[in-house]
Parts: C-alpha cells; structure tokens; sequence
C-alpha cells in the first residue's frame, strides 16, 4: 500500500525540479506574445456543470469527461475543454458588448481518453479567444499569433495546417447525405480510412463521381496550389465560399511574412463539433501528436445567449516541451541562485545576508551547517540544485565560491 501511494493514476505525472522550471519558462514566453497581441487574460473554473460540455455544445464526448456530483446532485465535470467555458463567461458578462473581445488563457485540461491511445489524461494548455469578429483579417492574425508563439518557444521547423469545415459540408451537401452516415464519414476521414470510406459510400447508393470526390481529400494535403485543385471538385456554393475563404487568409499571412509556415489540408475536419469554419492543426518533429489545435466556432456563444462569430487555439504546452526536448532545443532558465551557508554561531549574519540579497531581487537558499557534513556534500547539493554561487558565513567573515 506505501509503494503504491507513491505512483500517480495513468495518464497524469508529476513534473519537477528543471523541466517544471522550463514549463514555467515556455509559458511566461507564449503568454507574452500573447499579450503583445492585446489579448486580456480570463481564468474559467477547473470544473463546470456537465451541460456546458454537453452534447449541444459538440465538445468531448461524454465518455470521455470526468464526472462527479455536487451536494445538491448536479452533475460536474473536469473541463475537458477550455473554449466552452469561455463562450459561457463572455455570454454571462459581455452580453451586450459589440465590439470584438479578446482573451488569452492557460489553464490545465482533463481528458479520460482509452490507454491504447498513449495520451495523458492531464495536459496544460495555452491559448487565446478572439469574440465578435467573423472576418478573415480575424482568421489571419490568429494564424499569426500561433506562428508567433511556436517561434518564440524555440522552434524553427514546424508547419500549420489549414483546413476548412465549410468545404466538408458543402461536400456532403452536393452528395445528400444523411447526418448519420455524416458522422461515420467523418470519423473515418479523421483517422485517413479511406478504404473505410469507399465501403461505406458505396453501400448508401451514392454515385462514384462523388465517391471519387471524397476518396481525393487525401490528395488535397500541401501547399496553396492544392486550393485550385479543391475548387475543381465540386460547384457548391458553400464548398466554393470556403476555398475563398482559406485564399483570402493565404493572402493576410503573406502580410504578415509568414506563409512559409503555412500548409493546406483540405480533409481536416476538426475535433470538435462546434467548428464552423477555418481549421488549423500545428506539428513539428518529435512527438506523435498535434502541439495546436483551433478553429471558428460561430455558432458556440449562441448557445449561451449571445450571438458573436469566433476563433481560438489551444497550445499543448506538455507536447511543446516534449518536442523542443527531442530536437534538443533548450528553453533557456536563470541559473542565479544563490547558496548563503552559515554556522550555528553566525546565524544572525547568515539571515540578514540573505535578506540582502532577496532586497536585491536575487534568489537565494539559506542553509545552517549540519554535523557530519562537509564541504563537499553541499557543492553536491548546489550542483543538484543549479546553484553556481556560494557565500559562505564562518567566524564572522563571508567568502564568496564560484563553481
């Protein structure tokens, strides 16, 4: 029973010492590119009622929610996502606000996803909300943003992926599908089954000119070419409006002098159902998983009242560090602790050195001599602890070591 008080459940780990030093590090970097883009920073509760979340709200299956009750019954859940609560505190304060809000966030999210998937159930992410705003310059500057934060981690190869949820539907539109067999496409679209997805087309009597159209998205992958590809499929207005769509953002973000982090996708469909429009997905060598995700939601604030087009993305901030730590990119931290070590006599000296020191706006460690320890236990301690610099106390006199 001890040992097994010392491990964590599966999905979640504690993180200590230099990486958390580094996570702390990253996230201070991101959220100031954030701020210099004018976003106000919002914290949401860690647990809200299960409705916010709920299936309306096309947000994590429920399965996948960690769920208890309150003293009155009410079903609550971990958040498995932030934006929901986001949409929830905009409607209930800025209900009658016309003008666009901005908000940034970072906060941990809780997800109970199946072992086999080798996810945490627990990561921390960072992202930001743009509220009221339906246009394409919108679209553009939080691409921008996004490019703007993974360069500020460190990373230099790394690429967005765009995609267009309007195209999809303009699809199933053209080919008159019906919703349920929707939703097994777009499962089977998502994990690139597209064996899957002839079988299942074929089986609803749909004709092979359509079939065919939906067996190319895996074709439509790449750079800003691919859109006139994907404008020659079909002659849907809605399909034909998101094309433009992603053309105009194209064009913004050369603007902005970053189009060469850009890719197109036009099969990406999005995790969540509340997506309405723009699609993006950030990836970069040395881990198997996505370290962004974001989109439109124009509808999401609707069903908490208040009627704004929006776009946000999230930052895995764990997926992050794990990719700079394989591509041995360091997240640079300050070294400059301070070890003040005294003896029981010079305890007087020894305190009031350190306060100096902390008024200073320095870190410092203060440490008494224990009996049976030697100089050389503490240079190791130091050495654990990153310390480089050691005043020592003794007999009234202070000797500085540098190591």
């Amino acid at each position: 029973m001890k040992n097994q008080l010392l491990h964590t459940p599966e999905g979640v780990r504690d993180i200590y010492n230099e990486e958390c030093e580094r996570k702390l590090v990253l996230q201070e970097k991101l959220h100031h590119v954030l701020k210099q883009y004018g976003y106000q920073d919002i914290q949401t509760p860690m647990f809200e009622f299960f409705d916010v979340f709920g299936k309306e709200r096309g947000s994590v299956i429920s399965k996948e929610m960690y769920k208890f009750f309150d003293r009155e019954g009410n079903t609550l859940v971990l958040r498995p996502d932030i934006t929901p609560s986001i949409a929830r505190s905009a409607a209930k304060y800025y209900m009658d606000e016309e003008m666009p809000l901005r908000f940034c966030y970072i906060g941990n999210t809780f997800i109970n996803n199946s072992s086999y998937q080798g996810r945490m159930k627990e990561c921390t992410q960072l992202g930001c909300e743009l509220i009221g705003d339906e246009t394409a310059d919108a679209d553009g500057e939080m691409i921008a943003v996004i490019i703007r934060c993974l360069l500020a981690s460190g990373l230099t190869e790394f690429q967005v992926e765009l995609g267009e949820a309007d195209f999809f539907r303009g699809l199933i539109e053209e080919a008159d599908i019906e919703e349920e067999i929707e939703w097994k496409l777009r499962e089977l679209i998502e994990n690139k089954n597209y064996f899957g997805v002839e079988e299942l087309l074929e089986g609803e009597n749909i004709s092979k000119e359509k079939i065919a159209t939906f067996l190319k998205l895996q074709e439509l992958f790449g750079s800003v070419e691919k859109l006139s590809q994907a404008r020659a499929l079909t002659e849907n207005k809605l399909a034909q409006k998101a094309i433009e769509r992603l053309e105009k953002i194209y064009h913004i973000l050369e603007l902005y002098g970053l189009e060469k982090y850009i890719s197109f996708e036009l099969g990406m469909l999005g995790r969540y159902k509340y997506y309405t429009g723009i699609l993006f997905k950030g990836y970069t060598y040395g881990t198997g998983d996505m370290i962004v995700t974001g989109g439109r939601y124009n509808n999401l604030l609707k069903q908490f009242g208040k009627d704004a087009p929006s776009i946000g993305f999230a930052i895995n901030l764990d997926q992050l560090l794990l990719a700079l730590s394989r591509q041995k990119i360091k997240v640079p931290i300050k070294e400059d602790t301070i070890l003040v070590l005294y003896e029981l006599e010079d305890r007087k000296q020894g305190i009031l050195l350190a306060e100096q020191l902390r008024g200073e706006g320095k870190k410092v460690v203060l440490l008494r001599k224990q009996v049976g320890n030697n100089w050389e236990d503490y240079l190791e301690y130091a050495k654990k602890n990153g310390i480089h610099t050691v005043y020592e106390v003794k007999n009234g006199k202070v000797e500085e070591k540098n190591f």
